[in-house]
């Protein structure tokens, strides 16, 4: 079987659930286009006290694309609880750390780990330069941080309006090479699932990403949120975060994959609690016009959340992919 090059675009638990499922798949040779902005817990005291890119988006689609994931995970994800210094640190993002600094980059400090956990695919950071997410608000206002943003405030905020980048110790912030050419060559590009403002646009708005999926010929599919998030799609129906999406990237997505199933009334009450919604597709709604749209049942609640089923995803963008090769 002839493999497809796909090229996944996000960050965070998003990414670590679609690699899982996309990894024991024969069909696919995997790269991950990972964004760079984490700026909360291990992640954003290693970013603060050693000047280091954040590692924890990273370390979890390193553990996504391993073959050892089960141990790998339990390892790697420990927490460290009696050295002062190294309290609250998980290992995977101390150890990638670590081989950055000794390999002098920190993209060889990924890559080695790769080698460590015979990862099954490529796994880029969208830049190698340092910058912070800032986020404008409809009423002016400006936060600083992944973790600001993403994290609701005691009151009601206003929406945001758009994302950009500040970088630390550059006039711009530039997309790692590799990226580029990793988009160019591939036959089919995945955007998310994850948090639209804080792990998928970020990706975006470095400087010629949105360049080269303009001019790329492969479809693009996004994979639409189970649910919206207070802090960042308050609201939001299934058409707004393809607007967000594409007016970022200057053109209109190629499809959409979502979920139909509706989880049971506990967890619609706790979520409601949390001022989330579940999303939903309207096919009969002509603004979907000829965008393709993918619907099944993605709903995973094991361990009392809300997120995407590895295997099911993986099945829906297999079958995409079976569509491309026929």
């Amino acid at each position: 079987m002839k493999k497809i090059a796909i090229v996944t675009i996000g960050g965070g638990s998003g990414q670590f659930v679609l690699l899982s499922g996309l990894r024991p798949s024969p069909r696919f040779r995997i790269t991950s286009v990972v964004s760079m902005v984490d700026s909360g817990g291990s992640t954003g005291r290693l970013r603060g006290e050693f000047g280091v890119l954040p590692p924890g988006d990273l370390l979890k689609c390193v553990l996504a694309l391993s073959p050892h994931q089960k141990l790998a995970r339990t390892i790697l994800l420990k927490r460290f609880t009696k050295d002062r210094r190294l309290r609250g640190h998980n290992a995977g993002n101390m150890l990638i750390t670590m081989l950055s600094r000794y390999t002098g980059s920190f993209t060889s400090g990924v890559q080695a780990l790769g080698e460590i956990l015979e990862v099954k695919g490529r796994i880029f950071p969208v830049t190698t330069d340092k910058a912070t997410l800032v986020a404008e608000l409809t009423d002016g206002r400006r936060i600083y941080g992944e973790q600001a943003i993403d994290v609701p405030e005691s009151g009601p905020r206003a929406k945001i309006r758009s994302v950009f980048l500040v970088p630390h110790h550059a006039n711009q912030v530039n997309v790692f090479p590799p990226v580029l050419t990793a988009i160019d060559k591939a036959q089919l590009i995945i955007l998310g699932p994850g948090d639209l403002f804080t792990s998928i646009l970020p990706n975006l708005i470095v400087p010629g990403v949105t360049e080269a999926l303009k001019a790329t010929r492969a479809p693009i599919y996004y994979v639409l949120n189970l649910m919206t998030k207070y802090a960042e799609t308050h609201r939001f129906k299934a058409r707004d975060f393809v607007i967000e999406l594409e007016k970022v990237m200057g053109r209109r997505l190629d499809g959409v994959v979502y979920n139909t199933a509706v989880p049971d009334r506990n967890f619609k009450k706790a979520y409601a609690q949390q001022k989330a919604e579940l999303v939903r597709v309207d096919q009969s709604d002509g603004w979907w016009q000829d965008r393709h749209l993918m619907a099944a049942d993605l709903l995973d609640t094991t361990g009392g959340v809300v997120r995407h089923d590895a295997r099911k995803l993986a099945e829906v963008i297999e079958a995409i992919a079976s569509d491309l090769a026929s």
